[in-house]
């Protein structure tokens, strides 16, 4: 279980993963904009922070991988070039901070790291131009934290904020990408305890490679498609927290059909094994965007005809109106996660095996260990 003693300044210590959104929403609050060219600046729900050099606008992300030790580089480089991406940017240059723990630390891990930089760099045309290695104490596996820049013309940016009352709401690949990959990757030997075939952990771990977590097709085909009002990026606390970003940043309510999500097979097997729920797991992978509704079902077929599945899985609407999921049991308030599943999962432990169904609202037990 987590503690809840107080943390070193007397309040209590925040979950893992990423802190609450009105927690972070007051402390980004008190950051001062000291420079005009800074035209989007630490926001809840911006993926990325945009500056005016001229002629274009200079994207920048940062991000860091905590959640996986396997393929930590090809990692590293999607997650930050999605961030760009969402922005209608086009990602050109990645630095890495690479920690690595001391004593397990060798050269041909360093090479293996900046090879998988490398090779995720040329899949999507990224030079890689700089950073810090470093063997340091206090970390007990590798943890790279990457940046991310790129450009964008003027005319062709977008944000999460821009989303309007009357919108679609589509989403892109299904739910959730990452977080299936990472499960089978971390947690195969819980996973195969309860039952998960070895068939399908081999097709959930390469989701990380396909369908991929990648979502530069996606977005450059919605903006060549549609009159795009706003993309995000749904990580850390799932598509559930993803929209609930895009709701925040915008200034608007959202109504989403439960059924209209695409639970991927894979995942929805693994996060029921774990007692998991999909709605609130990593989803890199997947893209959320708005755009006019008479738009939506051409980019759905645009999407369709390069091999990438979507769905319209809702609308936009009044922010007085809130953010609503509409299932068979009727309208209720779009779920919160205080934490991502992940980090659930790896702070208290799986559930226990079943002796019968377990529903995805189990919570699990004592252990810290992260399971494998």
């Amino acid at each position: 279980m987590s503690s809840s003693a107080p943390g070193p300044s007397g309040g209590r210590p925040l979950p893992v993963g990423k802190p609450p959104l009105e927690v972070l929403a007051r402390l980004l609050g008190g950051c001062a904009i000291r420079d005009p060219r800074v035209l989007v600046g630490p926001r809840v729900g911006e993926d990325a922070a945009v500056m005016d050099i001229g002629d274009r606008y200079l994207v920048a992300k940062a991000d860091p991988i905590t959640f996986v030790a396997e393929e930590i580089g090809w990692y590293a480089v999607h997650v930050n070039a999605n961030d760009l991406a969402v922005r209608g940017a086009r990602p050109c240059w990645f630095l890495m901070t690479l920690l690595v723990p001391e004593g397990q630390a060798d050269e041909a891990l360093l090479a293996g790291i900046l090879g998988q930089v490398e090779a995720a760099c040329e899949r999507i045309g990224v030079t890689l131009v700089g950073g810090h290695t470093e063997v340091t104490p206090g970390v007990t596996r590798p943890i790279l934290a990457g940046t991310m820049l790129g450009e964008v013309d003027k005319g062709a940016l977008v944000t999460t904020g821009g989303a309007q009352p009357g919108d679609a709401v589509l989403l892109s690949k299904g739910i959730a990408v990452e977080g299936t990959s990472i499960l089978a990757r971390e947690c195969a030997g819980s996973l195969a305890e309860r039952g998960a075939a070895p068939a399908l952990l081999a097709r959930a771990r390469e989701f990380l490679h396909a369908p991929g977590i990648s979502v530069l097709a996606d977005a450059r085909i919605a903006v060549e498609t549609a009159s795009v009002h706003a993309m995000h990026d749904p990580t850390e606390g799932g598509l559930a927290t993803g929209l609930l970003e895009l709701a925040l940043a915008a200034g608007v309510g959202l109504r989403i059909r439960h059924e209209a999500i695409d639970v991927l097979p894979e995942c929805r097997a693994v996060c029921q094994a774990l007692g998991l729920d999909p709605l609130g797991l990593i989803a890199s992978g997947a893209l959320l965007l708005t755009c006019p509704p008479a738009q939506a079902e051409r980019l759905v077929a645009a999407w369709g005809a390069a091999g990438i599945a979507g769905a319209v899985i809702g609308e936009v609407t009044a922010r007085d109106a809130g953010c609503l999921l509409v299932d068979a049991q009727g309208t209720r308030p779009l779920p919160r996660f205080a934490r991502d599943e992940m980090a659930r999962l790896f702070e208290d432990g799986p559930a226990a095996p079943p002796s019968a169904p377990t529903t995805p609202a189990s919570t699990g037990g004592a252990s810290h260990a992260r399971p494998r």
